[in-house]
C-alpha cells in the first residue's frame, strides 16, 4: 500500500513467479524425468522381446524419457538413421515440454526491474506534482513521494533477482536432463542396430597370401 498502485503489477509477476517455480520445482524431480534404472530395463525388454503395445504405451506415459526410448522402439525394425531421426524429433518434443514456462519466467526477471522503476518514476512525478502546487514548506510530502519511489525498486529486484536465479537453474537442469537422455537412447540405438553389448562380433576372414 505505501508503494502505489505500481506494486500491483510487481505483485502480480510475483505470485505467477512462483508458481512456475513450484510447478517447475515437481515436474523436473530426477526421479519423474529419469527414473532409476527405466534404460537397462528397457534394454533387457528389447533384448527379450517383450515389446508389446502396451508396455510401449506404458513406457511413452511414464516419464519423458519412457517416452524417448519408446520412439525408438515403435520403428526399431527400420534403419539406424530412421531410428536416430526418431529419437531427434521425440527429443526436441520433451526437451521443449521440461521448459515449459520458463520463458515466461525469465520475462518476468527482465520486466521485474523495469515495473519497480516504472514505480520509481510515478513516485518522483507525483512528488515534484505536490511541490508545484504546495511548494517545499512540507516536507512530509516529499518524503511520501521518495518512499513510494524506494518501495517500488525494490519490490521490484526482490522479485526479479530470485526469478533470473532459477531461471538459469531450471535451465541448466534441462539441459542436464537432455545430457543424461541421450546417453540412454544412444546405448539404446546401438543395442537395436549392432546387439547386445558384449556380443562378439563375427570375425573377418583373413585374407591369404597369393603363392608366389
Amino acid at each position: 500500500m505505501a508503494g502505489g498502485w505500481a506494486m500491483a503489477p510487481i505483485l502480480f509477476c510475483s505470485a505467477i513467479a512462483l508458481a512456475i517455480v513450484l510447478e517447475r520445482f515437481w515436474t523436473l524431480r530426477r526421479s519423474s524425468v529419469l527414473p532409476p534404472g527405466l534404460g537397462q530395463e528397457v534394454r533387457d525388454w528389447a533384448r527379450k522381446g517383450q515389446l508389446d503395445p502396451k508396455h510401449l504405451e506404458t513406457l511413452a506415459s511414464g516419464s519423458p524419457l519412457g517416452e524417448l526410448l519408446a520412439s525408438a522402439l515403435v520403428v526399431r525394425d527400420r534403419s539406424r538413421d530412421i531410428i536416430k531421426e526418431r529419437l531427434e524429433d521425440t527429443g526436441r518434443h520433451v526437451a521443449h515440454r521440461m521448459e515449459r514456462y520458463l520463458n515466461t519466467l525469465g520475462t518476468i526477471a527482465l520486466i521485474g526491474p523495469l515495473l519497480g522503476l516504472f514505480g520509481t518514476v510515478i513516485g518522483l512525478i507525483r512528488m515534484f506534482l505536490d511541490v508545484m502546487r504546495g511548494g517545499v514548506g512540507d516536507p512530509m510530502k516529499m518524503a511520501g513521494g521518495i518512499g513510494e519511489a524506494l518501495i517500488c525498486t525494490a519490490t521490484g529486484l526482490v522479485v526479479a533477482i530470485p526469478a533470473y536465479v532459477l531461471h538459469r537453474y531450471f535451465r541448466s537442469k534441462v539441459t542436464g536432463y537432455c545430457v543424461d537422455m541421450e546417453k540412454e537412447a544412444i546405448a539404446l540405438l546401438d543395442d537395436l542396430t549392432f546387439g547386445a553389448p558384449g556380443t562378439p562380433a563375427t570375425p573377418r576372414p583373413r585374407r591369404t597370401p597369393a603363392a608366389g
